[in-house]
């Protein structure tokens, strides 16, 4: 199995699309109304949205490759592009999206080592994210990579509230 990385540009917005509808439906279907799932997916994964997501200078996306089929994705944020308050020493890992035939092949920790280059890289003193609070399995990933819960904030699935954990990992 070869896995490569490569930075996402405008010419990626369709198979961003693809992939964000896919491997969003495929996590959360199972615990979320069919409506505030389309509600969601229509709100965040249109392709106005993508596009304006990719133009902004503080976001990158990274499509990670299993030999040659894109697998999943990374969004990382700083500076004023998080989603959360967190100031110029952090680093926000907002997606990291892995298609589910490649889940437990190492992909996510794959990402999730890019992130921690891209924080050293850029002097980030902590990386940060929000996890949905009844995603057991990302939650025991964030853990074991480091991550301990700081807080919770909203977010909305439609017109349904959920919780998100803010997990915060310190560089050292």
């Amino acid at each position: 199995m070869t896995l490569t990385i490569k930075k996402c540009n405008h010419d990626d917005l369709r198979m961003l699309q693809e992939i964000s509808y896919e491997t969003f439906d495929e996590t959360f279907k199972e615990q979320n109304s069919p409506e505030n799932m389309n509600a969601y997916l229509e709100k965040a994964f249109n392709l106005n949205q993508l596009e304006k997501e990719l133009a902004i200078s503080s976001s990158q996306f990274y499509f990670v490759y299993v030999n040659s089929e894109v697998a999943g994705y990374l969004k990382v944020n700083t500076n004023e592009a998080q989603s959360e308050e967190m100031g110029d020493e952090s680093l926000e890992i907002e997606r990291i999206y892995i298609r589910d035939k490649f889940q437990k092949h190492g992909l996510g920790k794959f990402l999730f080592n890019k992130a921690m280059e891209i924080a050293m890289e850029s002097n980030k003193k902590k990386i940060w994210l929000g996890v949905w609070e009844k995603n057991e399995n990302a939650i025991a990933f964030y853990k074991k990579m480091g991550f301990v819960q700081s807080g919770a904030h909203s977010f909305y699935m439609g017109d349904e509230e959920q919780i998100d954990f803010i997990m915060i990992k310190t560089i050292l």
